[in-house]
Order: C-alpha cells, then structure tokens, then sequence
C-alpha cells in the first residue's frame, strides 16, 4: 500500500492513500484514538480560538479534537451535530451534504436542546479535515439557521482547494492526489 508522510507540529505519521474515485485518491487522515496528535493538535489550534462561548464539530472524526480544544480552553461543553437522529432528539434542524469522504449524501442534524443553546452565541467550527468544504458549509447553515455567530472556523489538515481558503486556520496541507503517486 502506497504511503504519504505527514510532518505536523513535530510528529510524523505515515497516512494510507486511498482512492476515492476513479481520478482521485487522498491520504487517509483518521485521528480517532491518535491521543498524542489530538493533544498537540489541540494546543496548537487552542492559540487561535478567541472569545467564544461554545465548540462545534460533527461526528465523529471531529470529537475527540473537540473535546481536547475545550478541555484546554477550560470549557465544559461541546456541540455535536449529529449524522443520524437519535431518539432523544426533537424536532432536529437537517442540512444534506455530498462529502469527499462519504458515500452518497450525508445528512446532518442538530438537537433543537442544542440549537438553543446556540442562539446569540459566539461560535468557533472545529474539524479534523476540511476537503471540498462541503460539510464546513452544511454545519454553519445549522449553526447559523440555530442562531449562533460564527467566529473562527480550524481544522488540523486543509487538503485540495480547501488550503487556499483564508477563512479557515490550519496546521497542515495534504495533497491530493489524481493518480496513485510513486513510492
């Protein structure tokens, strides 16, 4: 299996590339149970959240980096947006996305209980990668159609035309790739 070496603030992690289509292929960045590259993410991106009141991510990838940037901030409480709906939800705001990543369309839901809590607040949208920026667009429609104001938007890795945006801090860039690369 070819490989792709990330370099990122000091750690280095050897990423599957995996094709996604017949013309593309990504290195496959998955930071679920990376307790050491979470960490040192966190740190890195906590310099960079100023005044908000509350940390939205979408399941799952996003979680653990989530729960890290607020334990750091001193936060106790993070929003989920969800992908399914859940029994405990009610009346959930929806927003359907294409992701790069995912098969088919995605839907995504957040809580009415924490769509409340959104409201007139101040919010920063927190990823692990941001690729085609589909998903980025569909949380802050919730979050916005929720009433919250987006402050910052971060992500560990920007990879595509995703690395050119400015309205996003980033650690790192990952290519992407339009046929297997050498090894």
């Amino acid at each position: 299996m070819n490989t792709y070496e990330l370099n990122l603030c000091g750690l280095k992690r050897e990423l599957p590339i995996v094709r996604i289509d017949d013309d593309t292929s990504i290195a496959s960045f998955v930071i679920l149970g990376d307790v050491e590259l979470v960490h040192v993410a966190a740190k890195e991106l906590v310099k960079k959240i100023k005044d908000i009141d509350y940390i939205v991510t979408a399941e799952a990838k996003g979680i653990p980096l989530a729960f890290e940037i607020s334990r750091q901030i001193g936060m106790n409480e993070y929003i989920v947006i969800r992908k399914s709906v859940k029994t405990y939800m009610n009346d959930p705001l929806c927003e359907i996305v294409q992701s790069i990543t995912s098969r088919g369309c995605q839907h995504l839901y957040l809580d009415e209980a924490d769509a409340q809590k959104l409201k007139g607040k101040r919010i920063c949208i927190v990823d692990d990668v941001i690729s085609t920026g589909e998903s980025l667009k569909a949380i802050e429609k919730l979050v916005t159609r929720a009433g919250g104001d987006i402050k910052s938007k971060v992500a560990i890795l920007a990879e595509g035309d995703a690395a050119k945006r400015n309205d996003i801090y980033f650690l790192g860039e990952l290519p992407l790739f339009t046929t297997e690369p050498e090894v």
